[in-house]
């Protein structure tokens, strides 16, 4: 663990336990300004003993052996020292006293829960969601370097002090180079990680008390968007002369029309698509981050992209059905092909998705349940989030309605009826 505290050991006896000229032995270890004594089990002759010097003055052989023993001692003590150094481990006065008394009871910290859950979790949980603890782990240490001068933490340490700290550390944070300050939903997500964390070190009985009880997660909702079908016809027509962007063109639009989300659309394969009992083709797949079954029809636009790619020479080296492309230079593409087809809108692959739900399909009038099942959500509340019905199906809804009530034969009232 990195770490710039100081260490001192030095010895005395303790003149307020003295009996029949002798008085117990102590070491005394010092990290930074923390000390603790740790008890040696040796009586002393005060007679003997150099308090300036923490040893025994003299040269007879009483004196030397002390002197030699206490030597020892030290040297065990800077080993334990050493010791929590190389392993990066939390270095205190109680760490180092613990492993000199041999003590077997583990004092864990919050390194130690990171590591017990990336390692236990590693069958469970994909690399893709994996993938945010370790980015929330290295905030939490660049928190602790600034904070407590440390990468670690005990996790009895943990308070409602340290789980505030942290969240204004993480929305004061300015990231070097292209990445963008952490807005708060962001902020939020770091500290649901956090709280995983202390709740699984609960689970393990590695600690007593949770200090998020009165903490509480404040996500903010937020307007989802998408492209309306004049903004998607815009980028379907537009023809593109540099072959990057009519690639990324090609794949936003295929997910416009599949709904499916940018790491189970590169990870498609032949063996994806199949015929149906309808005898049309549909892309049967599994969702990277859930494991849920995808089963979709495929619609004709999304055939004929499909069609374009068959014999793409980068596609068949990988044995996919698109070219392999990162998703953060698709998402830089993106920008470029928007700002190309006038589109205002902050374009980034999973508004193709989010375009899926509403304009394709909801506004089309497919039923949430389908569109829910098509996006391979476990509960439609999910897709409530996703699939928000836009202006023109409200606007088209109620005209419907409007036309019913005109047409609609009302009762003729006879005169007993009549006031």
């Amino acid at each position: 663990m990195k770490t710039s505290q100081s260490f001192r050991v030095y010895f005395t006896i303790k003149n307020d336990k003295e009996k029949d000229g002798k008085a117990p032995l102590y070491a005394c270890v010092t990290v930074n300004k923390e000390k603790c004594f740790i008890a040696l089990k040796q009586n002393i002759e005060v007679s003997i003993w150099d308090f300036g010097k923490g040893a025994a003055k003299g040269t007879k052989n009483e004196s030397k052996e002390l002197n030699a023993y206490l030597d020892d001692v030290r040297l065990v003590l800077g080993n334990h020292y050493k010791d929590l150094q190389l392993k990066g481990k939390m270095i205190t006065v109680k760490s180092i006293k613990s492993l000199y008394l041999g003590e077997k009871d583990e004092v864990y910290t919050l390194t130690t829960l990171f590591g017990y859950h990336n390692e236990t979790a590693k069958e469970e949980l994909n690399p893709e969601t994996l993938k945010h603890y370790f980015v929330t782990q290295r905030y939490l240490i660049k928190f602790l370097e600034e904070k407590y001068n440390s990468t670690d933490i005990y996790l009895h340490q943990l308070d409602f002090r340290f789980i505030k700290d942290f969240e204004v550390y993480l929305r004061n944070h300015k990231p070097k180079g292209h990445q963008k300050p952490l807005k708060n939903n962001g902020v939020m997500k770091h500290m649901v990680m956090l709280k995983k964390m202390v709740h699984l070190s609960l689970n393990l009985r590695w600690i007593d008390i949770d200090p998020f009880v009165a903490y509480k997660i404040k996500i903010h909702k937020v307007n989802r968007e998408q492209l309306s079908e004049l903004e998607l016809n815009k980028i379907e027509i537009k023809n593109f002369t540099v072959g990057r962007l009519d690639m990324v063109r090609d794949m936003f639009v295929f997910s416009c029309y599949t709904g499916l989300c940018y790491v189970d659309m590169i990870n498609l394969t032949p063996v994806n698509i199949v015929l149906g009992s309808d005898g049309e083709k549909w892309i049967r797949t599994f969702r990277e981050k859930t494991s849920i079954p995808v089963n979709v029809p495929l619609l004709p636009k999304a055939i004929k992209i499909l069609k374009k790619y068959e014999n793409n020479e980068r596609s068949l080296a990988d044995g996919r059905i698109f070219p392999v492309i990162s998703n953060q230079k698709v998402n830089s593409y993106l920008k470029e092909i928007a700002d190309v087809c006038d589109i205002a809108k902050n374009i980034t692959f999973h508004i193709a998705r989010h375009t899926c739900a509403t304009t394709v399909m909801l506004t089309n009038g497919v039923p949430i349940e389908t569109v829910s099942k098509l996006l391979g959500h476990s509960k439609i509340a999910t897709t409530q989030i996703y699939a928000r019905v836009i202006e023109n199906k409200i606007k088209e809804d109620m005209k419907a309605l409007q036309q019913k009530l005109l047409t609609r034969s009302l009762p003729v009232l006879d005169d007993h009826n009549k006031e």
